[in-house]
């Protein structure tokens, strides 16, 4: 491996690392929200969506409790 294929590889790899780093700061940073906030995020969210969504979603938690119930492990 040559002296500049070398640099360029270490390059990269530095960068990967740095991104990497900063993502999982980011994705696991805690959340400083209120209890009020995170109520009222959480309202406006469902409120967002349509009777057609909700509906799917409670169809879904029906058959996820019906495939606990019925393949206990």
């Amino acid at each position: 491996m040559t002296t500049h294929a070398f640099g360029k590889f270490l390059l990269i790899l530095c960068l990967v690392v740095v991104v990497g780093f900063i993502a999982y700061s980011v994705l696991y940073a805690p959340d400083t929200r209120t209890t009020g906030e995170r109520i009222g995020d959480a309202i406006d969210q469902l409120d967002d969506r349509t009777p057609a969504d909700k509906l799917n979603d409670a169809a879904e938690d029906i058959g996820d409790d019906i495939k606990k119930t019925t393949n206990p492990q």
